[in-house]
């Protein structure tokens, strides 16, 4: 059955067709014979009830400089009526914006399959709902309070801080035992951020790797190790980090085990946890990456696990 596919996401001029996971996920779509539409977050609006975007069809090819194609002008799309499915694909930052789209797409979620589920992915941002899972993390503080910081780093030494909101690494710092930055740290973070901020014990093996893990439907399919570069602690690949074959231990399948389900049920379809020496560091629901590495190390096929999970959830509808 083909399927009206409208994939909320960022430019399509800008997208890296050789790693982003988005087009990736396009490409499977379009083998299998589903339609496109492109758009961008701010091009969703709402009026008695209705939810709309500003779209245009396309077709998609693995072809640089040439990996797109319009499919004809742009025009305004009911959601609820006029697709079957959409992907909330667009990158953080995890702002009032992006929660606005979570709750204009939420309105349509009983004519149209949304993934990852717009609900659970606003009560689910990263760093906040992998604090429902202590026993699986590293030591973890959220806070604004720089006393409290201090006592925290007095008891683990050296530390890790960063934003409750950020991505891609920005903004993550290593404060050793004797760093007298963390008071000015503390201060910039609160002069910058209403929110609070996430003090996590500092884990060494990062040296190691963070590894990228992805679920579909709460079952893991594949992982790629992510090294940082010489004198960064940030293995994120957008912040220079090199990606490795990886297997999971049974430390790292233990912990799918624990919160697949919990993924599942909440209708967030595609996860890439991250784990460092055997501990949960984020659950990423937003805008996971990391399958077309996964899938060049192992020759899997992860776009078509996702549509396949996407295709027998909107068949049980």
């Amino acid at each position: 059955m083909s399927l009206r596919v409208a994939v909320q996401m960022d430019p399509i001029e800008a997208v890296n067709i050789n790693g982003d996971s988005t087009f990736a996920l396009m490409l499977e779509a379009q083998r299998r014979g589903h339609t496109l539409h492109h758009y961008l977050a701010t091009a969703l609006s709402a009026e008695q009830g209705r939810v709309r975007a500003r779209a245009r069809p396309l077709t998609v090819q693995r072809e640089a400089g040439d990996h797109f194609a319009w499919g004809g002008e742009a025009a305004t799309l009911d959601l609820g009526h006029d697709s079957d499915v959409v992907l909330m694909r667009q990158d953080p930052p995890f702002d009032m914006g992006y929660i606005t789209a979570t709750h204009l797409l939420e309105m349509i979620q009983g004519e149209t399959l949304v993934v990852n589920d717009p609900a659970e992915v606003r009560n689910a941002p990263e760093k906040l709902f992998v604090l429902r899972y202590p026993d699986l993390m590293p030591p973890t503080l959220v806070t604004r309070s720089l006393a409290e910081a201090m006592e925290f780093r007095g008891r683990h030494g050296a530390v890790v801080v960063k934003p409750l909101y950020g991505n891609a690494g920005a903004a993550v710092f290593l404060i050793d035992k004797s760093d007298g930055n963390l008071p000015a740290l503390v201060e910039l973070f609160g002069t910058v951020w209403n929110e609070p901020f996430m003090v996590q014990a500092f884990l060494p093996q990062v040296s190691e790797g963070d590894k990228r893990i992805v679920l579909v439907d709460g079952v893991a399919t594949g992982a790629i190790n992510r090294l940082p570069k010489s004198g960064e602690i940030r293995s994120n690949l957008a912040a220079g980090g090199a990606a490795h074959a990886t297997q999971l231990t049974a430390r790292e399948a233990e912990i799918c085990a624990i919160i697949g389900p919990e993924l599942k049920a909440r209708g967030l379809v595609f996860v890439g946890i991250d784990v460092i020496a055997g501990y949960l560091t984020e659950i990423n629901v937003t805008s996971p990456t990391g399958i077309v590495a996964i899938d060049r190390f192992n020759g899997t096929d992860t776009p078509a696990l996702i549509w396949d999970a996407i295709e027998a959830r909107h068949a049980a509808r």
